[in-house]
């Protein structure tokens, strides 16, 4: 039963690692786009309701299933949890506050690339270190 917790986390995990590369490459590729989005021109109200709802779902589900803070990926896991649930709800309870940090200068599609590809390979390889340790 002790081996439950790690193989949630490295399920889940490897989910939003894979996830997280291929954004952070779509961002690098599609740069312009991207901006595009981030900037929430012309966005209908009903694709960003729907959005706040998916971001809430899987925000909850990943806590619901994986609340855990014991190592290094449990903690990025849980904390991606809530960066998810988060988004989430404020895009739905506070959907125009929200909208505005697209605005931010700060957010810069290279930047945010960089960001989701390590954070990807950083979990990728927390996921095999952890399996080598498994099969000790």
């Amino acid at each position: 039963m002790k081996q439950f917790p790690m193989q949630t986390t490295n399920r889940i995990a490897k989910i939003l690692s894979a996830y997280l590369m291929v954004t952070g490459t779509g961002f690098l590729l599609s740069s312009d786009y991207y901006s595009q989005m981030i900037s929430h021109a012309g966005s209908d109200p009903v694709l960003i309701n729907l959005s706040g709802m998916v971001h809430f779902f899987i925000g909850m589900t990943i806590l619901v299933n994986h609340f855990l803070w014991k190592n290094a990926l449990q903690i990025i896991v849980t904390i991606l949890g809530f960066m998810f649930l988060l988004k989430g709800a404020f895009l739905i309870a506070l959907p125009e506050l929200t909208l505005q940090s697209g605005n931010n200068p700060v957010q810069l599609p290279w930047a945010m690339s960089v960001g989701f590809i390590a954070i990807g390979i950083c979990m990728a390889f927390l996921i095999l270190k952890n399996r080598k340790l498994n099969s000790i």
